[in-house]
């Protein structure tokens, strides 16, 4: 059994500590700072073995260096991104697997908003953990590779099970959940969601993580093959890529 515990750092991220109860051992996943996670660990009397990295920037990997020295602890990360992120002791890919004690994670190679962007994927667990790759109701910006890797990225979440739960790597939901009704304005469990965001958020709430399913039947990142939303895009010819590089480039521009 893999124990998920949520942990708000910084403004808007969230890391993970991950606790394999049939070994003990323990995870953590994206830290960019000490403080939460060093609470959250001494709350329960545990330790770290691994740092779990998705990709390099700093506010998924600043307190890496400061943990593995206190803790002892090893660092798994993207082998693509081995010249970036200090500290690796495992480098993995697409295909590789890494193992949390009893738990074993799936890794894809996940390229769009990094080049080296990687996700985890407990399949026994049913726990992903996305980071910048999918947001609920949203994904990560465009920033290193292109609209056509990050739709195929998306592509890979979106075949897993329903019943994943996505771990992502912000609290973007409001504004992701503002900007879907925009170009998905009829799909009646959008405004559902919406609502359901809203009221979650006035009262302090985190929206993440989020059920699987439910991301491929509101997220509009995940549906650019959907009749409705590319009706209203104008776009009923289009690729699927083309559709996704659209939806992205007007959520940069909101």
């Amino acid at each position: 059994m893999l124990e998920i515990q949520t942990i708000p750092v910084l403004s808007d991220n969230y890391s993970y500590v991950l606790h394999d109860t049939g070994s003990g051992k323990i995870a953590v996943v994206d830290p960019p700072e000490t403080g939460p996670i060093e609470a959250a660990l001494e709350a329960g009397g545990l330790g770290i073995d691994w740092i779990v990295i998705t990709h390099h920037h700093m506010d998924h990997i600043a307190a890496v260096p400061a943990l593995k020295e206190k803790y002892g602890c090893q660092v798994v990360g993207p082998a693509a991104d081995q010249h970036r992120i200090p500290g690796l002791d495992l480098l993995v890919r697409e295909g590789d697997r890494f193992q949390l004690g009893e738990a074993e994670a799936q890794v894809f190679d996940t390229p769009g908003h990094t080049t080296g962007h990687i996700t985890y994927w407990f399949e026994d667990e049913r726990a992903l953990f996305c980071a910048d790759t999918l947001f609920a109701l949203g994904c990560g910006r465009v920033f290193e590779g292109t609209m056509e890797q990050m739709w195929e990225s998306l592509a890979k979440l979106r075949a897993l099970p329903d019943d994943a739960i996505v771990h992502c790597g912000h609290e973007y939901t409001l504004s992701n959940a503002h900007f879907a009704v925009t170009v998905d304005p009829d799909n009646d469990e959008l405004m559902d969601r919406v609502a359901e965001i809203e009221e979650l958020r006035r009262d302090g709430m985190p929206t993440v993580p989020s059920n699987l399913g439910v991301e491929k039947r509101t997220n509009p990142f995940l549906r650019p093959d959907d009749a409705g939303i590319r009706a209203q895009l104008g776009m009923a010819g289009a690729t699927n890529a083309e559709v996704f590089g659209e939806i992205r480039t007007r959520k940069d521009n909101s």
